[in-house]
């Protein structure tokens, strides 16, 4: 029977970010239960990086993470992971209060958000129909190449040490005086300590090891690659609907990437797309844009989990300190993965995070309990 310190549950982002960021020297597994890490959520992801995107109580970490991402250490990556874009958050006449509601928000943090005049609007977002005349535009925002950064996380933790077993689904956990028996797909496994960092199935590990469950709720987000008939402007930002009804961005100059922004509770499965959303997000777009769309060529959904309170869920258990929850990083888990995994390694390894501008205190496990 293999024997480790830490089993981490998971190989997504959340999971890999963390094997990463551990000290050399500890025995540690990163359990996956499909064929290939990231399968799920982090595979799925349109990943962009917005510091506004998950409100002003998630911008911290999203802050925290910029430097890493635009320049991580020579040994981890060549180059950074993040390709600047711009952020436009459109609304129409109707829904202006909305842009004021987000500029107070983010009043006094390093948020850089300003109103656009009509013009600029023109120039940004060309074929723009009436009515959409609100517009905020968050100038640092950025696409991340969510594939590198995953891969560079796992090749990083498999240079530690770590080891990575695929197809080892987790079936039975039970408590020993000396840490945790896991009974997996790929075999009979000891641990120290568990982390969580299973996703959708957060909760269920969380009942599997004789926990109790904290609220993390899979919610289905749909995301359409539409081809269009004419070019894309090589300078579209991503585009937002304030109203939270919508985002699209460039992809390649005849493609773009559509979502309805929908949220729809959902089981933790191999989500798949409904028809319903997919029509739904074409409508939307239809009313925004006089661009005309050639086809629909992918559509693929995966699954945002979140706590109750929308923020994510760190650190040991109160229940029992050798249960370590990394969960609810709803669609913020890529542009949070670097400060997040600084702040488990080290409360995972007896430390106290020191990150400027964090207060860990706020995303602890023991909020919920």
């Amino acid at each position: 029977m293999s024997q480790f310190d830490i089993a981490i549950i998971g190989a997504g982002i959340a999971g890999a970010s963390l094997a990463a960021n551990l000290r050399s020297g500890s025995r540690v597994l990163l359990l996956e239960a499909e064929d290939h890490p990231g399968y799920h959520a982090t595979g799925r992801s349109a990943a962009f990086w917005s510091e506004t995107y998950g409100g002003p109580d998630v911008q911290p970490l999203t802050s925290a993470s910029r430097a890493f991402l635009e320049a991580p250490q020579p040994q981890f990556a060549p180059n950074g992971f993040l390709t600047h874009c711009g952020g436009l958050h459109l609304a129409t006449g109707a829904q202006a209060p909305l842009a004021q509601n987000m500029l107070d928000a983010f009043a006094g943090s390093a948020v850089e958000l300003g109103m656009m005049e009509s013009s600029a609007l023109d120039a940004i977002l060309p074929g723009r129909r009436p009515g959409w005349d609100v517009g905020l535009w968050e100038s640092d925002c950025c696409d991340i190449d969510a594939g590198a950064l995953h891969n560079h996380y796992l090749a990083a933790a498999r240079r530690k040490g770590v080891r990575l077993s695929v197809r080892a689904g987790v079936k039975a956990i039970t408590r020993r005086s000396d840490g945790w028996l896991l009974d997996t797909a790929a075999g009979s496994i000891e641990a120290a300590t568990i982390v969580n960092a299973a996703g959708a199935w957060a909760d269920e590990v969380a009942i599997m090891a004789g926990m109790q469950p904290v609220g993390i709720t899979p919610y289905r987000r749909t995301m359409l690659q539409l081809r269009m008939v004419d070019p894309v402007p090589e300078s579209l930002p991503l585009v937002v609907g304030l109203d939270g009804s919508f985002y699209f961005k460039r992809e390649s100059d005849f493609r773009i990437w559509l979502s309805p922004h929908d949220e729809t509770a959902s089981p933790p499965c191999d989500a798949a797309p409904d028809e319903v959303d997919v029509a739904r997000a074409i409508d939307r777009l239809e009313t925004v844009l006089t661009w005309r769309i050639a086809s629909v060529e992918r559509k693929w959904a995966g699954l945002r989990s979140f706590a109750s309170d929308r923020l994510p869920v760190i650190g040991p258990s109160p229940e029992d300190r050798a249960f370590f929850w990394l969960a609810g990083q709803g669609g913020f888990g890529m542009q949070t993965a670097p400060a997040i995994a600084k702040i488990a390694a080290s409360l995972l390894q007896g430390g106290t995070p020191q990150l400027i501008g964090v207060d860990h205190r706020r995303y602890l496990s023991d909020r919920l309990h």
